[in-house]
């Protein structure tokens, strides 16, 4: 069978590695697997949004409600936004994947910076777009508008804070690099951990209506991080009501399923779990941070729910990982981002103390 050509050029979106990989492979019982992999929530499923999802369980026969009228006046009211300006995807991935079939073609091109988030080259390259990327992880200003001058891109992504790095973006710099693009170009603000970013520090908080006064611009929000619902596969995006209209000429019906839209609903009424959730992201990265200064150790400081840790010559992040994974420890191997690190998510204490325990014996 001949395939589509632009396939050819397409590498697999790398997943974190599920608990039952290491116990088929390793024999490691499930209750003694730590995944530190995907930077879900380490506090797991909000128990009020389990029992919401409980109750609903009954209903899965049904279609969801395809309007998501609840959910969409649940945001607005979140973000003080219309319920016009909102569409709903099955992760903010999905929300991506609208905008790319939306915009690109063969002729087009979109910016991003040197190491982000995968899907966004993904998608592009399944609209057969080049893919254009700065010389640094860091959003750095001048690159971006350097390379949108020099490229026009159709869109450019800007993943604050960043995945997988953890560095953030300020709003100052967010809005400079707007105001240097035409109203032509389709700008992506990611927020998919901006909770995390907006607790640490203020400057790197940006709002979904901080960039509505612009036509060219979608923020993306999800619930898969600090509301806990990474298997919900819920997320959204919003920008002006045109750009949103044309989104949903995209969406396929029932998109999202009736016990997604029900535990999102619920979670978006529990600000408290959020809180906690950020609380003990807070108090427990102080440990990595700590660690990696006792150690020589480089990591970059992060604004998000997980901490980047770069090697030099010394160590090998292939290899701490596969010898991590061999304890049942399961962290991120950025290698096939071109990076000598290695990406660990936040837990719950004990977690981190069984991650500090098997990487202190690797490292020696």
């Amino acid at each position: 069978m001949k395939f589509n050509k632009v396939l050819e050029d397409i590498q697999l979106y790398e997943a974190g590695k599920p608990i039952e990989l290491v116990v088929r492979e390793f024999g490691i019982a499930p209750e003694d697997v730590v995944k530190l992999a995907s930077n879900e929530n380490p506090i797991g499923t909000n128990p009020i949004v389990a029992e919401t999802i409980m109750r609903n369980a009954t209903r899965a026969h049904l279609y969801p409600d395809d309007s998501m009228f609840e959910l969409k006046a649940a945001l607005a009211s979140l973000y003080d936004v219309e319920a016009e300006n909102i569409i709903i995807g099955a992760g903010s991935d999905q929300v991506l994947e609208f905008i790319s079939h939306a915009l690109l073609n063969e002729t087009s091109s979109v910016l991003m910076s040197r190491v982000t988030f995968a899907m966004y080259e993904i998608y592009a390259k399944q609209m057969g777009a080049k893919i254009v990327r700065t010389p640094s992880y860091a959003h750095r200003v001048e690159e971006f508008i350097e390379a949108y001058e020099r490229h026009r891109p159709k869109i450019i992504y800007i993943c604050t804070p960043n995945n997988p790095t953890g560095d953030a973006t300020s709003k100052e710099d967010v809005l400079r690099i707007i105001e240097a693009v035409d109203a032509d170009t389709l700008i992506v603000v990611d927020g998919a951990y901006m909770e995390y970013a907006a607790a640490k520090e203020a400057k790197y908080a940006i709002a979904p209506k901080d960039l509505l006064g612009y036509d060219n611009v979608i923020y993306l929000g999800t619930f898969s991080k600090a509301y806990g619902l990474g298997g919900m596969r819920i997320g959204y995006g919003i920008a002006q009501k045109s750009l949103i209209g044309a989104l949903h000429k995209m969406r396929p019906p029932f998109n999202v399923t009736t016990l997604s839209l029900a535990a999102a609903l619920e979670a978006s009424k529990d600000r408290a779990f959020v809180e906690r959730s950020i609380a003990l992201h807070q108090e427990q990265i102080k440990r990595y941070e700590a660690f990696a200064n006792e150690h020589a150790i480089r990591y970059i400081d992060s604004y998000t729910n997980f901490i980047t840790y770069l090697f030099d010559g010394e160590f090998d992040s292939t290899q701490i990982a596969n010898a991590l994974l061999k304890k049942g420890v399961i962290i991120r191997n950025l290698a096939s981002y071109g990076m000598n690190a290695i990406r660990i998510t936040i837990g719950t204490a004990k977690q981190n103390d069984t991650f500090f325990k098997y990487f202190k014996e690797i490292m020696a």
